[in-house]
């Protein structure tokens, strides 16, 4: 952005209007501060069922069908974005004709939903949350050799980008969370584009020494004690779900007395489903033999207990393709864990090896066992690098780079 967005004067707040089919999705930070500003009048749009924010007026859609299965593989997600779009284009028409005009309309157009934002208002200005630029190979496609790219997977991640593309033109400005995912848009777009990461909350998410996790069956676990963590949205190899797996019988051979938690849903948020059973966890449960005394799978945790798993966590890994970087792997630094990640574009923008935490090859499961029990059997020797995470997540990383 050239010129600074700030309250017009007295009397007379900036309009600001989010736009996020799961508002308030990454937005939920600026649209608290923003809403308990008076200098600013806060609004959004969200696609029906989304979580909303208390004291921000919303307004939702439904679309009013899905995209074809006639249509062509590599444009159904553009049609997809258009309906979207459209869904959107009619809450803006009706905002209108209510006599709204927001002065700076803030979305992620990943779905399209503001393909046809500048119709409406022309003049408003647009800021577009650039989360990911999708190619046929460098970055989460053709990544991982166990599941090759064909053409075919090349050429629909490319076509992917039309709608994105499209965004580039309408904004007036972009932001991107990190570097490496500015990187991944056209060059031509990168002045654009300014680098500031969400960021997460430090203040909710901190180390406690005295934090306790009752396991599924029962079982305490204690700051302190031997336990490896992992999290992820939903258990799959875009976060390195197989890998981990593998490492575990060297892990649990290697430390009698560790215990490892692992946290999340069974569906696919990323990439697909196995084709030879019913979800990643069966699939990876039926190669890798573990010991369910000492492996726990919770499920998707709710906010305090998932908060107080990684507070007694003594490793946690965090492993991802070149894809989107996780909230939950800075979460888990904002509560000083000693980080294992993988050495991948994503997590070296926050994590520096030795320095605030540690870095594995993404594909090396035998490697990921040993960076795990070194720390385990000599946790004080690494006590530096847990309070060096929680620094790196109070002060930010990949600071904007000025343009």
């Amino acid at each position: 952005m050239n010129t600074p967005i700030a309250p017009q004067g007295r009397g007379t707040p900036v309009k600001v209007l989010f736009v996020h089919q799961n508002f308030p999705g990454q937005f939920r930070r600026l649209a608290l501060a923003l809403r308990d500003d008076p200098g600013f009048a806060v609004s959004a749009i969200g696609k029906h069922g989304c979580p909303g924010l208390p004291g921000v007026r919303l307004a939702s859609y439904r679309l009013h069908r899905a995209a074809s299965k006639d249509t062509h593989h590599y444009v159904r997600a553009y049609e997809h974005a258009v309906l979207h779009g459209q869904a959107v284009l009619r809450l803006l028409l009706a905002l209108r004709a209510d006599g709204e005009q927001p002065d700076v309309i803030v979305a992620h157009p990943g779905w399209g939903e503001t393909l046809f934002v500048k119709e409406v208002f022309p003049h408003a200005r647009l800021i577009h949350f650039c989360e990911f630029f999708y190619h046929g190979s460098g970055a989460d496609v053709g990544f991982d050799p166990e599941f090759p790219a064909t053409l075919d997977d090349r050429a629909r991640a490319r076509s992917r980008n039309a709608p994105l593309q499209m965004a580039l033109d309408l904004c007036d400005a972009a932001i991107a969370p990190t570097r490496w995912q500015k990187a991944l848009h056209p060059a031509a777009y990168h002045p654009r584009i300014r680098v500031i990461h969400e960021g997460v909350d430090t203040a909710a998410m901190h180390p406690d020494a005295d934090a306790t996790f009752e396991l599924p069956g029962g079982v305490v676990l204690r700051a302190g004690q031997p336990v490896v963590t992992y999290v992820a949205r939903h258990l799959e190899p875009y976060r390195g779900f197989h890998t981990f797996m593998r490492a575990l019988p060297a892990l649990l051979a290697g430390h009698p007395d560790c215990q490892v938690v692992i946290a999340g849903g069974n569906g696919v948020s990323y990439g697909r489903a196995p084709h030879d059973a019913a979800d990643w966890k069966a699939r990876m449960l039926r190669e890798v033999p573990i010991d369910s005394a000492r492996v726990h799978f919770t499920g998707t945790l709710p906010f305090a207990d998932y908060r107080r798993l990684l507070q007694v966590s003594a490793v946690h890994v965090y492993l991802t393709y070149p894809f989107v970087l996780s909230w939950s792997m800075l979460e888990a630094m904002a509560c000083g864990c000693l980080l294992v990640g993988s050495d991948t574009a994503p997590v070296r923008e926050a994590v520096q090896e030795g320095a605030n935490g540690l870095l594995c090859d993404f594909f090396d499961h035998a490697a990921l066992a040993e960076r795990v029990l070194a720390v385990l059997r000599s946790p004080h020797d690494y006590a530096h690098l847990r309070a060096a995470a929680r620094a790196t997540a109070l002060t930010g990383f990949g600071a904007a780079d000025g343009t």
